[in-house]
């Protein structure tokens, strides 16, 4: 019997087990696990017993949805082959889970907690939301049912808003790539935020919004979005890297944009307060008006004038009585005067013999009596009665 290379048999192993274990389904514990730069994946598998070398090629990679950690437990899909320049079997794998959880599950524990630790969850990193927009961009498909309620709500709510739709996919294995270059144009139109909506599905159908490159762009995103993926119990990673998270796309133009019944509404209410506001601010300045006006009318130069005017009347009165008073008094002061020069003037007469004519006790002239008038003669000592009897022009 001839001797064969060592190479011969192990490649005549190689198609041994190629031929029989074409589809091998096996679990156990990732152990000396290897990223290699070349995209491919090495690591060992092994149980209590025994270990087993396995291989992910790049190709196979794009499915993978978690990363591999050292002791987790998996189950794999593939087909043994054997390395034949060393000898060894290795498993060549096309599929792996986690053991007693999905593979989707654990990829979304993992990308949350890798994105939690660079702190794009933050709160304070949130951007607010204008209140009155005027323009919003809606990245989401343009066939589904979501954009039709979205434009429904939209219309009945706030018409002074006008809605830009970017369509793209939203479900498959090139939507994350075409939702990342949907947020990126978003961002050089003139708009206030972007909603990124699509509706309800599995975890499957929804995986998109779970991908890191997606969650890098809303991060990265200059304006606001609001993540309205799914129904109200569907928690997406897009949720958290959000400005805002909204239960369906419903609610994301509900917490969009205003209610213009609501603001309607709130007219009124701003107008009667400004009402009650009005006429209770003019009620106290009317009152304050009237005190200052009556202040300035005490102090105010017509009062003062008139004040000026009646003094100056009533000292001009007085002037007035005191004057006549004073008038009276020098008049009567003259009159006794006169009566006494007068007297002493008759008293002068009297001694040279004159005496005083008086008719109807009034001093009468010689040249005024008529014949028959009865007169008085007096002098200061002496009264007589007298009749005219002849009555003669001398000279």
């Amino acid at each position: 019997m001839q001797a064969q290379s060592v190479s011969s048999l192990n490649i005549q192993i190689k198609s041994l087990l190629e031929t029989t274990f074409v589809s091998i389904f096996v679990q156990g514990e990732v152990s000396n696990l290897t990223y290699h730069k070349s995209g491919h994946i090495y690591f060992s598998l092994k149980d209590a017993d025994s270990v087993v070398s396995c291989v992910m090629f790049k190709g196979n990679t794009k499915n993978l949805k978690f990363r591999l950690e050292l002791g987790m437990k998996v189950q794999i899909r593939g087909s043994l082959t054997l390395y034949v320049p060393r000898g060894s079997y290795q498993i060549l794998c096309s599929f792996i889970e986690p053991f007693g959880k999905g593979g989707l599950a654990l990829a979304y524990e993992q990308l949350k907690v890798e994105l939690q630790d660079k702190g794009y969850f933050e709160t304070s990193i949130k951007k607010p939301l204008v209140k009155f927009p005027k323009n919003i961009a809606i990245i989401t498909s343009n066939t589904g049912a979501a954009i039709e309620d979205m434009k429904k709500i939209a219309n009945s709510r706030y018409k002074l808003c006008k809605l830009k739709i970017i369509p793209c996919l939203v479900q498959g294995q090139s939507a994350k790539e075409d939702i990342v270059k949907a947020i990126k144009f978003a961002n050089t139109l003139d708009i206030d935020f972007i909603i990124l909506a699509r509706g309800g599905g599995s975890l499957e159908d929804l995986w998109a919004f779970n991908e890191k490159c997606v969650a890098q762009a809303i991060y990265e995103s200059q304006k606001p979005i609001i993540s309205a993926i799914g129904h109200e119990n569907d928690f997406l990673i897009s949720d958290f890297v959000a400005d805002l998270r909204a239960s369906t796309p419903s609610n994301a133009i509900e917490l969009a944009l205003p209610n213009s019944k609501d603001l309607l509404l709130y007219l009124d209410v701003i107008y009667d307060d400004f009402d009650k506001s009005s006429k209770i601010i003019l009620d106290k300045k009317s009152k304050e008006l009237e005190k200052y006006s009556a202040l300035f009318a005490q102090n105010s130069f017509l009062k003062s004038f008139n004040s000026s005017s009646l003094e100056v009347k009533n000292i001009k009165e007085q002037f007035r009585l005191n004057f006549s008073a004073i008038l009276k008094d020098k008049t009567k002061n003259l009159e006794e005067m006169l009566r006494y020069f007068i007297m002493q003037k008759d008293s002068k007469k009297e001694k040279k013999g004159f005496v005083q004519l008086l008719k109807n006790n009034q001093i009468i002239r010689l040249e005024d009596l008529s014949i028959n008038d009865e007169i008085s003669l007096e002098s200061l000592s002496y009264k007589a009665k007298a009749k005219i009897l002849n009555l003669e022009k001398q000279g």
